[in-house]
């Protein structure tokens, strides 16, 4: 109390002495109530957040991430403190008018109701992401709901800055925005579902810019180059924009290559479509040929002696040598393709790989590679995949095998010609 007595009765003195000097002692208050606030946010910044940091930091399950939600809680709620020290010094400042006081504590509150309302928002985004750590959290997500929360949390916010703002009480307020709200949602019915739309996205990042995104319903397929209210903008690969509204990304399906260039492998998922009458058989003289391939050599051996322990049994048992098995040039082909894919630099092998046949049509038996590139890039994907088919497209006649391709009349006007100039 002592002490109160003596502060009032110094800043006294110093106004008297300052009174030949018109504004030094406002603009003297003005600064200190600044540095007062500003040694505030330093001493909650730099002292409290450091050493809540330090304690959470030795406490079970920081490692998880835990900690680093809780801080961004912390970090959020203590930026009220510099605001609240403005909003209580500035009553204490003299001279003052009182709209510009009102002005200021008003700005003060808002911005600690902002404050609040960002700071619930990552408690709810820590409470989704411990839930989500959680066996049952795969089939029942809470992520939606929470959304919700946020956005009521961002409402209510939003009217308590706006009553706030306009010096008058909530509970009139909400009334009659409730009595306007259907001609604001007819007027403003795009800007709304825009909204609606952005909050959407950017919350569950289904869309970032950079991303590639392939969209076939308003011809896009490109990067995303810009993302507003009511579009987002995609530079197509032919260097033309298409501008997407928001809520189409919301209300349509579209395709994000995202994955893809996380994951590290652009998937190769193509056929060679071979002739049907060129599978048969391969014979001694073939079964040495192949077993040159170092690709090749363990994949016979191991081959023939399942074969012929497999065909010593039928003959024990006296059954027909018509029932034997033996090598085909498909099955062998097969195998030379797929240890042919694992032994490519540019074939990522920790993801799936596979080389099977697929149901025959009109246009052969396709025999579809399915694996994945290393390189996520464009131009060394489609390098690698084309290295790849040349390959297997020049040695096919080494295993007797022939790539179907439906016959066209071009043989048979050569001949012709070649008929009528002998003529």
């Amino acid at each position: 109390m002592v002490d109160a007595v003596v502060a009032v009765q110094w800043l006294d003195g110093l106004q008297r002495t300052l009174e030949p000097y018109p504004g030094a002692y406002l603009a003297l208050m003005i600064a200190a109530l600044l540095i007062a606030a500003g040694l505030a946010n330093w001493l909650t910044k730099r002292i409290l957040l450091r050493g809540l940091r330090r304690l959470l930091q030795r406490l079970p399950g920081a490692d998880s991430g835990r900690g680093s939600h809780l801080m961004r809680v912390i970090a959020r709620l203590s930026n009220v403190v510099p605001s609240q020290v403005i909003a209580s010094g500035v009553l204490l400042v003299p001279d003052l008018p009182e709209r510009l006081v009102k002005i200021v504590v008003g700005l003060c509150t808002a911005w600690a109701v902002l404050t609040l309302a960002l700071a619930v928002s990552h408690a709810l985004d820590a409470a989704n992401d411990l839930y989500e750590r959680k066996p049952e959290a795969r089939n029942k997500p809470i992520k939606g709901y929470l959304q919700v929360v946020k956005i009521v949390v961002y409402v209510a916010a939003g009217l308590s800055i706006l009553a706030t703002l306009l010096g008058v009480k909530l509970g009139p307020l909400v009334t009659g925005l409730g009595a306007a709200t259907a001609v604001l949602m007819l007027i403003f019915q795009d800007t709304i579902l825009s909204l609606v739309a952005s909050v959407q996205i950017s919350g569950d990042g289904r869309v970032r810019i950079g991303d590639w995104i392939e969209m076939p319903s308003q011809n896009a397929d490109g990067d995303v180059i810009d993302i507003a209210l009511h579009t987002i903008t995609v530079q197509n690969f032919d260097k033309t924009i298409t501008t997407i509204p928001t809520k189409k990304l919301v209300t349509e399906s579209f395709k994000n290559w995202r994955g893809m260039q996380e994951a590290g492998g652009r998937r190769i998922k193509r056929a060679l479509y071979l002739d049907q009458h060129s599978v048969g058989f391969l014979d001694a003289q073939d079964l040495a040929f192949l077993g040159q391939f170092a690709l090749l050599g363990d994949y016979l051996q191991g081959k023939q002696q399942e074969l012929a322990q497999w065909n010593d049994r039928l003959r024990q048992d006296g059954v027909a040598e018509v029932n034997s098995r033996r090598v085909t040039n498909l099955g062998t082909f097969r195998a030379y393709v797929e240890r042919y894919l694992r032994s490519h630099p540019g074939i990522h092998t920790d993801m799936t790989l596979l080389v099977r046949q697929l149901q025959p049509t009109t246009e052969g038996l396709p025999l579809e590679l399915y694996c994945f590139t290393r390189s996520t890039a464009w131009g060394e994907y489609e390098g690698v995949q084309s290295d790849i088919f040349d390959h297997l497209l020049a040695i096919l006649p080494a295993f007797g095998l022939r790539v179907f391709q439906a016959s066209s009349d071009a043989m048979l006007m050569a001949g012709q010609r070649q008929l009528g100039a002998a003529e």
